[in-house]
């Protein structure tokens, strides 16, 4: 599932994935599979983007559940 949230906190502060991927020490390639939900993230690499970005692993990484 595409991680559409991150994209859009990383584009509210003007970073390019690879500025976000040079904060958080991965390759810009990582930060779009994980926009592209073709990665699955450690743990802390979520806490490291959700500091960077200045959100909450909630705020990025949570999926709503969607019934229906």
């Amino acid at each position: 599932m595409k991680n559409l949230k991150l994209k859009a906190a990383r584009a509210s502060l003007d970073l390019s994935q690879e500025e976000l991927a040079c904060r958080v020490g991965v390759s810009r390639q990582t930060i779009s599979a994980i926009e592209k939900g073709d990665y699955n993230p450690t743990i802390k690499l979520c806490v490291a983007i959700c500091r960077e970005l200045g959100k909450t692993l909630d705020d990025i990484f949570w999926e709503e559940n969607r019934e229906g």
